[in-house]
């Protein structure tokens, strides 16, 4: 945000750093930055050229010290997994993919926020509800939830209707950022016409965690049936009400539109669709035997 600080990094003096900026403008037609008197701040047009040449900047980086290097091997490519799926679900997958693909190098990035990371990557799989952006989205599955918790805390409270169930039980949260605590929780009671509390009970980051937690007899967690399955199937985890909801969230694979050039990118796409197709039940679990 500094003409002056760009041309120190550029070696240039500022007036042609400006010039060279004005430049890039007149050939895009609108400008990129804001003057202010407090300062530039980047417009519309400079937040959406910004990420994609920094993209750029840093493949030509990585090629040129290949080429350096003479290092004939492909550049990583940095996946987002959210967290519950990779530890669940995914790495089983990447150890399969990782078997066919031994070209192809990947780095995974995790992290618990709701929609697309901020990390610089290349493909990106987001828990989040159904948008439109410039990103091409394939929807990899649509989140069920029901209450679980472990066969001690069921049977204690058996024979009890499922409002009362959760009202006698703590209600375990996953937190969503930029999301209020007991959102999940409001929206299965809305869908179910219960009237309980969604604000109490302890919160995590991760429903992997809120689900261990659960199966150590202490509180009820919502969650999604279908990345759970073989734990319910175990006996580890138990679904003591048959009340299943569509929250409205779900898992989406997000890449770039000029990225599936890329033969990687793109072979990494297809597998994790493919992968994906036959349902999350049929996904192996990673977690499950510890």
């Amino acid at each position: 945000m500094s003409f002056t600080a760009g041309a120190q990094a550029l070696t240039v003096s500022q007036s042609a750093m400006s010039r060279h900026v004005s430049s890039l403008e007149d050939l895009i037609g609108k400008p990129l930055f804001a003057r202010e008197p407090n300062g530039l701040k980047l417009t519309q047009a400079g937040e959406t050229l910004l990420p994609v040449v920094a993209k750029c900047l840093d493949r030509m980086e990585q090629t040129i010290n290949s080429i350096r290097s003479k290092d004939t091997e492909t550049r990583p490519l940095r996946v987002h997994i959210p967290p519950s799926l990779l530890y669940q679900n995914a790495l089983p997958m990447l150890r399969d993919f990782h078997r066919e693909h031994p070209e192809i190098r990947i780095d995974v990035v995790t992290t618990n926020a709701t929609g697309e990371p901020r990390a610089n990557v290349d493909m990106a799989i987001v828990f989040d509800r159904p948008n439109v952006d410039d990103k091409v989205a394939d929807l990899l599955w649509m989140v069920r939830v029901a209450p679980l918790c472990s066969p001690e805390t069921a049977e204690r409270h058996r024979g009890k209707s499922l409002e009362q169930f959760l009202q006698d039980n703590e209600l375990l949260h996953v937190r969503l950022e930029g999301e209020p605590r007991g959102l999940l929780w409001s929206i299965y009671a809305d869908q179910q016409r219960l009237a309980i509390d969604a604000s109490d009970g302890m919160a995590f980051d991760t429903a992997f965690s809120a689900v261990r937690y659960a199966m150590s007899a202490a509180g009820v967690v919502l969650a999604d049936i279908d990345m759970f399955a073989d734990d319910i199937a175990a006996g580890r985890l138990v679904m003591p009400f048959d009340r299943v909801s569509a929250d409205g969230f779900g898992y989406y694979l997000k890449t770039h539109a000029e990225d599936l050039a890329d033969p990687a990118i793109l072979t990494l796409r297809e597998w994790i669709i493919r992968r994906f197709a036959y349902g999350p039940a049929e996904l192996p679990q990673a977690a499950a035997n510890g």
